[in-house]
C-alpha cells in the first residue's frame, strides 16, 4: 500500500494496525516512495474480545481482571446505557 504524506499523516493510527499486521506500507512525497512504514520486533497486534491492544496493555490486562462489582455482561452494559439515554429526553 502507498499514501501520500498528507494521507499518512492523518491516518497514521489506521496505518501502524496494517503494518503490525504484516502489510506493507509505503510512504510518498509526490507519487515518490520516501519511507517504507514496518513494525518494531514483537510489536505484532493482539485482540482482546473485539478490541485491538498493542503488547504489554494486553499483558497487563490479562493479568488485572475487573473487580467483582463492577462486571457487567454486555446485556446488562447495554440495557443501562439504554436507561441513561432514555433519562436524557
Amino acid at each position: 500500500m502507498q499514501v501520500n504524506i498528507l494521507d499518512a499523516k492523518n491516518r497514521l493510527s489506521q496505518l501502524i494496525k496494517l503494518a503490525q499486521s504484516g502489510q506493507t506500507v509505503v510512504i510518498a512525497n509526490r507519487g515518490q516512495p520516501v519511507a517504507q512504514l514496518v513494525a518494531a520486533p514483537g510489536a505484532s497486534l493482539q485482540t482482546v474480545g473485539s478490541r485491538t491492544v498493542y503488547g504489554s496493555v494486553s499483558q497487563w490486562l490479562q493479568a488485572t481482571p475487573v473487580p467483582v462489582h463492577a462486571r457487567r455482561t454486555a446485556a446488562e452494559m447495554d440495557a443501562e446505557l439504554a436507561r441513561e439515554r432514555g433519562a436524557w429526553d
